[in-house]
């Protein structure tokens, strides 16, 4: 995350100032389905215990539309509503910061959907004593973010660094969708 700043930062005050404000709207905007991922852990361990496969499926299932309806509405309102929530923490005269911030979360809050899933797989390998999973998708979900922020922001500018935090939560999300069925394959979870 610090790399990933300091790239911001190469790119001026503007840019360091929008998205310092894109970043407090995010957390709040996606905080309520990482909430809703710490809940379903508790529930997926409850049932794991006790041996309820059925109940962690529909549970699953519950959780994943949940989110996803959750997300939607959220992505939805950001997007559309970004430069006056950018409005809550910048001067109305700053429009360049205003401007590059609405882009950071135009970006972000179309993909919110993707951070959402993600919480639920952390959710689900930290309920089933994987957290080694969890731990592996953070790396690839941050890892894929600096490599592409760094990569592609020399020539494509702070887009690339906007683009690349939703193209890390869907790596992981890949990752962690294809680990969650090897283990359902393997333990019949």
């Amino acid at each position: 995350i610090l790399m990933v700043q300091g790239l911001v930062n190469s790119f001026g005050t503007a840019v360091m100032a929008a998205f310092a404000a894109g970043v407090k709207i995010d957390t709040l905007a996606y905080m309520p389905a990482q909430e809703f991922g710490n809940a379903y852990s508790i529930f997926i361990s409850q049932n794991y215990g006790a041996n309820e496969k059925e109940r962690i499926k529909k549970g699953t299932k519950s959780a994943v539309f949940v989110v996803l309806g959750f997300c939607t509405v959220i992505s939805a309102a950001v997007f559309l509503l970004a430069p006056r929530l950018m409005g809550i923490f910048i001067s109305p005269e700053e429009t360049e910061i205003i401007g590059i911030g609405a882009g950071y979360l135009r970006i972000e809050g179309a993909c919110y959907c993707g951070i959402g899933i993600l919480f639920l797989l952390y959710g689900y390998f930290r309920a089933v004593e994987r957290p080694k999973i969890s731990l592996l998708l953070t790396i690839i979900s941050l890892g894929t973010r600096v490599l592409l922020a760094y990569a592609f922001a020399p020539m494509l500018g702070v887009g690339a660094i906007w683009w690349a935090i939703p193209i890390g939560w869907a790596l992981a999300d890949v990752t962690g969708a294809v680990l969650v069925r090897r283990e359902r394959n393997n333990s019949a979870i």
